[in-house]
């Protein structure tokens, strides 16, 4: 989980001449993708820079792609272009090139827009994403689930700043909820961190970018965090909602209870990063531990 807009337009480093030594070992996808003579020719736009990854535009002329090197927890995307993205077709961007080099991922991606929806948080924007979803949970997987009362226990057991009773409460409510949930739904694709930054346009389709985060679940953690960004930036939750409900063909109930599950997932999820990781790449996320500590207390209320 990063809070952070990286798949939008940015201005350019002057001499892309001083370029991470990373980019040189991808140079051959990516200037077969551009058509460029050499690297000295394309045009380098520093997208994002923190501690876990770096990612790059590199055009030359109309042709372009996005570099990416990630470390720590953003490793994981290779493994989710590998058992998921690619085989179940799912709405990323298409893999151009995948490497792993000593504690790294390098993935040569398709440049698939310069806006997202965090930049203009459109109403049609957020109905297409919730499509989006309803695409992930159609896609059939032969594989368990990765989010069971094993993993939510386990989560629980490593976030410190949850409180005794907080995780008492978690323990009464959410755990039985979680397996009953088990029982009636499926286990799909997660996404991970659906949330606008992360949802980009060419101005005629919607695509769901940065995927290290994705996983297997019977949850609605990518719905639930949609419409809690489209609240968020002044949009009504119900429309969205039924968008979703409209293209999936869910059980209103069952939908309802999957967004209580994957709220709660989204959560301990993001509070696991943050003690774990993002203190030290993002030390600004120390000030999302409160807030979202008060958005669990009151989505497990909801249980009872």
């Amino acid at each position: 989980m990063q809070s952070v807009v990286y798949w939008a337009a940015a201005p350019a480093r002057k001499d892309f001449r001083m370029r991470p030594a990373w980019i040189e070992s991808i140079a051959d996808p990516v200037l077969a993708e551009t058509r460029a003579p050499d690297l000295d020719a394309l045009t380098g736009e520093l997208l994002r820079e923190w501690g876990s990854s770096q990612v790059w535009r590199l055009s030359y002329g109309l042709r372009s792609v996005i570099a990416k090197r990630g470390s720590d927890a953003q490793v994981h995307e290779a493994t989710a272009y590998e058992r998921f993205v690619v085989p179940l077709g799912l709405p990323g961007p298409e893999l151009i090139h995948l490497a792993r080099v000593d504690d790294a991922v390098l993935l040569v991606l398709a440049d698939v827009g310069r806006v997202n929806l965090e930049q203009e948080p459109t109403a049609d924007g957020f109905l297409a994403a919730a499509e989006l979803v309803a695409q992930l949970r159609t896609k059939p997987v032969d594989e368990p689930s990765e989010f069971g009362t094993e993993r939510l226990l386990e989560l629980l057991d490593r976030i410190d700043p949850i409180g005794a009773d907080l995780r008492q409460r978690i323990t009464a409510y959410a755990v039985p909820a979680l397996e009953s949930l088990h029982s009636d739904a499926p286990p799909a694709v997660v996404h991970g961190d659906f949330v606008p930054k992360n949802l980009v346009t060419d101005g005629k389709r919607w695509t769901a970018v940065d995927w290290p985060s994705a996983h297997l679940a019977p949850h609605l953690g990518d719905l639930y965090t949609l419409l809690r960004e489209a609240v968020a930036l002044g949009h009504q939750r119900e429309p969205v909602l039924t968008r979703y409900l409209d293209a999936s063909g869910t059980d209103p109930e069952l939908v309802r209870r999957q967004l209580s599950a994957g709220g709660i997932g989204f959560v301990l999820r993001a509070l696991s990063w943050i003690v774990e990781e993002g203190v030290r790449t993002v030390p600004e996320s120390k000030d999302w531990i409160t807030p979202l500590i008060e958005e669990l207390a009151g989505l497990v209320e909801e249980l009872r």
